[in-house]
């Protein structure tokens, strides 16, 4: 109930007929984010658009900040749908949105979404164990890892693969975890602390390359040089991967194709056909892939 007067209270009259309204073809899409700033959160808009303009549907981007209720402001627009990344909507969100016959889909949920809810993602557990392999082969057996926030679905499979690649070689490994919540800064100062309590730890694994960067800034504030000391592995492929010196050894999630992939995902709920999802999964997972580096050598820099 209260979810209806929620609706109603937006003024939502204008998709009363839903099935009338969704079988037009859409002209308007949202891209809901909490930010837009940096290269990853730019590549997924750069493949939004690239997907919407083939399509000849506009897109609009939905700021969800602190406080202002995103959901809302999308029902007062002409949109037929929206695409979200970096936003964790909230249950009621969720069930205001499905009441206005608005579809979603995430890019890489943070939490575990209605299950009607469709999302596109990299495989992030396998692109944990693809990083493990690395290093392993390369002859580490300490490792650090500097995780992004801890309640992150993809932070913990990204963590968790990584555990399984180390473990499933039964060797004398040790893995030491610090979460610095996405932040360059904190993944210094934890990195930092990681190297000082640890100081056997030969390699990192980043959840993202921007607390790799931060794995840099704590290797050269305690003297130590990369790859020869201490060697690196980050998560994204962003553009700062590459300038970073030695330029970083990352794992690659395609995040432009994720934008393209959820748009057409969504142009699909949005026709509203039959079987709109069962010829493709509620998930559609794309291979994560190891772009190698001078961030990591064999054990030593030998």
């Amino acid at each position: 109930m209260r979810v209806m007067e929620a609706v109603r209270a937006v003024d939502y009259h204008r998709r009363g007929a839903s099935s009338e309204r969704l079988a037009e073809r859409p002209t308007m899409i949202d891209l809901v984010v909490n930010h837009v700033a940096g290269s990853w959160a730019n590549s997924v808009l750069t493949g939004v658009e690239a997907a919407a303009a083939a399509a000849d549907v506009d897109v609009v981007i939905s700021m969800a900040t602190h406080g202002r209720d995103w959901a809302s402001r999308l029902l007062r627009r002409p949109s037929s749908g929206a695409v979200v990344v970096l936003v964790d909507p909230s249950s009621t969100q969720f069930r205001m949105l499905s009441a206005a016959n608005v579809p979603l889909v995430l890019i890489d949920p943070m939490s575990k979404p209605p299950r009607e809810v469709p999302s596109v993602g990299v495989a992030n557990w396998n692109g944990g164990q693809i990083a493990a392999e690395h290093l392993l082969a390369l002859g580490h057996r300490r490792f650090g890892i500097v995780a992004g926030i801890r309640t992150h679905l993809y932070s913990r499979a990204r963590v968790d693969g990584f555990r399984a690649g180390v473990d499933v070689r039964q060797l004398d490994a040790s893995i030491h975890v610090a979460h610095a919540d996405w932040d360059r800064g904190r993944a210094r100062d934890e990195s930092r602390h990681l190297l000082e309590t640890h100081p056997d730890i030969t390699a990192f694994f980043a959840c993202s390359d921007i607390m790799a960067l931060g794995v840099y800034d704590a290797v050269a504030e305690l003297g130590l040089t990369i790859p020869n000391d201490i060697s690196v592995v980050g998560f994204d492929d962003t553009p700062e991967a590459h300038a970073a010196r030695p330029p970083l050894t990352t794992v690659r999630q395609p995040t432009a194709e994720m934008g393209a992939a959820a748009v057409r995902m969504l142009l699909s709920a949005m026709a509203m056909r039959p079987a709109a999802f069962e010829a493709e999964p509620p998930r559609i997972e794309m291979a994560a892939d190891l772009i190698v580096r001078g961030s990591s050598s064999a054990r030593g820099g030998h």
